[in-house]
């Protein structure tokens, strides 16, 4: 198959690299190559961490600037810090529910205004599909499911040859039984909040 790359980039604590996880055994599931790295910022809650993720025939998970197929941002200022990985032809999936970096809530920062974020995105890439995860998030019964609710939106892109079947089927391998009915509430609300964000 052709290569795919994907950058995933969150604050510690959204479950980043647990959406790294069950994409990853989604794609074994559905024998695609896939590789991945991660880079963590700060060793705590509210530190950058950022997933790429490489499927297809690849060798390397270096994803450089401008070479990113589809970017899934768990917070909408990192996703915006993110574009940069992004070109005219690359899909964005965000989360609209900001988490402001402590800078802003002592006064030292300013965030950036959501609507101009969401220009700024659309502007230099070829679609934008953005939700409010969080809401969806609680709707599925648990706040901490924003990453299946991002998931459910990237696979409803198309840009991935995974059915939401087997992405499903990840979940219930890879996550803590207590969360897996939640988490796959979440995964199915992001699918298709996706789906009415493309029509």
């Amino acid at each position: 198959m052709s290569t795919t790359r994907i950058i995933l980039v969150a604050v510690g604590g959204q479950g980043n690299l647990l959406a790294s996880s069950v994409l990853g055994e989604a794609a074994l599931l559905s024998d695609i190559p896939v590789r991945m790295s991660e880079i963590h910022g700060m060793a705590q809650r509210g530190g950058v961490v950022e997933s790429a993720m490489v499927f297809g025939d690849a060798r390397s998970t270096v994803i450089s600037d401008g070479e990113a197929d589809v970017l899934v941002g768990f917070e909408p200022s990192e996703t915006l810090r993110a574009l940069r990985k992004c070109n005219k032809d690359t899909v964005v999936v965000t989360n609209l529910e900001p988490s402001p970096p402590f800078t802003v809530a002592i006064g030292k920062g300013k965030y950036p205004d959501l609507d101009e974020l969401q220009k700024l995105i659309r502007a230099k890439t070829a679609r934008l599909i953005a939700i409010d995860a969080v809401k969806l998030a609680r709707e599925a019964g648990n706040e901490l499911s924003v990453n299946m609710v991002l998931l459910g939106a990237l696979i409803q892109t198309g840009k991935l040859p995974i059915k939401a079947e087997t992405v499903k089927e990840a979940i219930r391998s890879k996550t803590k039984q207590a969360f897996v009915e939640s988490n796959i509430k979440a995964f199915e609300l992001g699918f298709s909040a996706a789906q009415t964000e493309r029509n």
